[in-house]
């Protein structure tokens, strides 16, 4: 027996109408008379005559109504629990990130769970270096790659590879590259800390060939912001994680040079320093991250 349907079914017979139900549950009209059919093929049995202005009860109907009125009641009561549970969670939760995902993804991420817990004070260090849970004094930690600390637990959150993007202005005012070695006649911009050099390793989609490519960069950041701006300027070309502004590649603003050439993929995990004892916050977040990610970042390319 679906009990959601159950609740469904009372609040249609208390709203006496489809629509006014729909509107209080928050669903679409067409939903809630999908849930109502469902539960009368599952049963069996008509529980409602239906014309075109009126509902009415069949007998079945009113004597299957008195147990789903008492699962709407359940359900309610379980909902207040946990939202009584949630307004009450309080604390101070301190988060360390990367730069390349504090706008994207951790702006939204952050301002939905103190919606949902406003309780919860949030503090976050943006820093490019791998930080010290301890030393810093920071609960969970966004990274990147691979994990080498046993002594530091991770959950994997996100797989992405980052993509070697331009602009279209930029592709059309010269030969676009075909393959690794030939980006060397181009304007070639990098995420770099200082570093005279640059180096990109691209994997062949046959999953074969493989190419490294070292080169001094026409413009460097360790800020992917700016490097955005100067690729959107038809600056040349750059490598880009998909989670920086990715409504960029979806409106056609930059576009994937050389699709047959690949970055590595990459993880991103959350990062913690054990399982035990977690303070409230901090569990909360760890499974709240983990299930809103996911849902702002669908079809990243991997």
């Amino acid at each position: 027996m679906d009990l959601n349907a159950l609740v469904v079914f009372a609040k249609v017979v208390e709203a006496k109408s489809f629509s006014e139900a729909a509107r209080r549950l928050g669903m679409p009209v067409s939903t809630v008379s999908r849930r109502v059919a469902e539960l009368e093929d599952q049963l069996g049995v008509r529980l409602l005559d239906r014309s075109t202005r009126n509902l009415r009860l069949t007998d079945l109907g009113s004597e299957v109504l008195e147990h789903a009125q008492r699962s709407a009641e359940a359900s309610e009561a379980v909902q207040n629990i946990v939202s009584n549970r949630q307004s009450s969670v309080s604390g101070t939760l301190r988060l360390s990130a990367p730069p390349n995902i504090s706008d994207t993804l951790l702006g939204p991420l952050v301002t939905t769970f103190q919606a949902s817990y406003p309780n919860v004070r949030v503090q976050i260090l943006i820093a490019e270096r791998y930080v010290d849970h301890i030393a810093d004094g920071v609960d969970i930690a966004f990274r990147l790659g691979a994990l080498k600390d046993s002594s530091l637990v991770a959950r994997k959150i996100l797989t992405y590879r980052h993509q070697l993007v331009a602009s279209p202005a930029y592709l059309k005012s010269c030969k676009a590259p075909e393959r690794p070695r030939d980006l060397l006649g181009h304007r070639l911009i990098a995420f770099s800390y200082w570093r005279p050099e640059s180096r990109w390793t691209f994997v062949h989609v046959n999953g074969r060939d493989e190419e490294t490519l070292t080169f001094q960069p026409h413009l460097s950041r360790n800020d992917f912001a700016g490097l955005t701006l100067a690729l959107l300027a038809s600056g040349g070309i750059g490598d880009l994680p998909p989670v920086v502004q990715p409504d960029l590649m979806r409106d056609g603003r930059l576009v994937e040079v050389m699709p047959k050439w690949h970055f590595r993929s990459q993880d991103l995990s959350l990062v913690h320093l054990g399982n035990r004892h977690m303070p409230g916050p901090v569990r909360l977040f760890k499974e709240f991250a983990a299930r809103m990610v996911p849902t702002l970042f669908q079809d990243l390319p991997t």
